[in-house]
């Protein structure tokens, strides 16, 4: 169940269309696969699970120029990479390395694995630059690209991504979710649990989420709906629009307006807008103690209210009071709507 290249491979074992066909398939028929590791430099990492055998595919392209022969990424492959693929004592592995320690620029390689495995695996998962996509996965996965995206779906158990600046998307998955981005926008929908996801520069897309959420960007804009739980999420100078929340909110933007429609409210909603104006709605009948602050506040079927109310602020209780609901808009306007 083990294999170790110089690659000294046959023909038959090269695609004769490389950007279609795998370089190399490897199964490895009887293994009992409960775990993933793999490791390589420029390419892209797949693993699906939900196969009854374990399978590798092995794709390879040129890096300078990107279309080469396959005769020139056999010749390349014997030369400068060591390709190990092995199937024992439960791991997976599926390892592409350079033969030296410093790397081979005018010859270097992409060299991408995709892997077929039973749904009951765990994961480790590293790539310098490519991509990242697992699906229908039941244990714990982490997985670190230095550039590539994240795409994460179906999964159950502890999620783990880093990329040091390509984009995330994570769908249909819990309990535990931790991803990171150093720059592009994360997409995150229809996934439970504890929740945490940053990026330092790009925009969030939040739907369908349920549990306690932290989601937080340096820069970029946040949009989302129809959350419930506990969401805490901030922006250092995007705007903020969240639709049919059920949930405690915090939101906050220290450059944009805020815009939040709740469908019903939690413990508390904590509205901040440092450099815009914020438009909030509540839903009609909910109990709650308004502390509304901005330039200029503006009301909207504000009834049974019971407090202060000026142009600059309202403090007071909502239908004999409730939950907190804090907004400040510190240099724009407060529209407080109930509906």
């Amino acid at each position: 169940m083990f294999l170790l290249l110089s690659l000294c491979i046959g023909v038959g074992a090269i695609a004769q269309d490389h950007n279609e066909e795998p370089y190399l398939v490897k199964n490895l028929n009887g293994a009992d696969i409960r775990s993933v590791l793999v490791q390589t430099s420029g390419g892209s990492i797949s693993v699906d699970g939900g196969s009854q055998t374990a399978k590798v595919e092995v794709y390879v392209h040129g890096n300078n120029p990107w279309n080469i022969s396959k005769d020139e990424i056999k010749e390349r492959m014997e030369k400068y990479y060591d390709l190990q693929i092995s199937g024992e004592n439960h791991e997976l592995k599926a390892i592409a390395k350079n033969k030296e320690a410093h790397w081979f620029n005018n010859h270097s390689l992409n060299i991408s694995f995709k892997i077929y495995v039973p749904s009951k695996v765990t994961t480790d998962l590293t790539t310098s630059g490519g991509s990242i996509h697992i699906a229908n996965l039941d244990g714990d996965q982490r997985f670190v690209t230095s550039g590539g995206s994240l795409h994460v779906d179906h999964i159950l158990g502890k999620i783990k991504g880093n990329t040091s600046g390509g984009s995330i998307h994570v769908s249909n998955s819990k309990p535990e979710i931790e991803m990171e981005t150093s720059g592009g926008s994360i997409e995150a929908e229809n996934c439970e649990g504890h929740i945490r996801l940053t990026t330092s520069g790009g925009s969030l897309n939040l739907n369908h989420l349920r549990g306690n959420i932290q989601a937080e960007t340096s820069g970029g804009s946040i949009r989302g709906g129809d959350v419930s739980g506990e969401l805490n999420t901030a922006t250092s100078g995007g705007s903020i629009s969240l639709t049919d929340m059920a949930c405690s909110l915090k939101a906050s933007t220290s450059g944009g307006s805020v815009n939040v429609q709740m469908k019903k409210l939690g413990n508390f909603l904590r509205v901040y807008a440092d450099g815009g104006h914020a438009d909030v709605e509540l839903p009609a009948g909910e109990h709650a103690d308004l502390n509304v602050q901005a330039n200029r506040v503006s009301t909207s079927n504000l009834e049974h209210f019971a407090g202060e109310q000026t142009k600059e602020k309202i403090v007071g209780k909502l239908n004999g009071g409730g939950a907190e609901v804090t907004v400040r808009a510190s240099s724009g306007h407060a529209n407080i709507k109930i509906d």
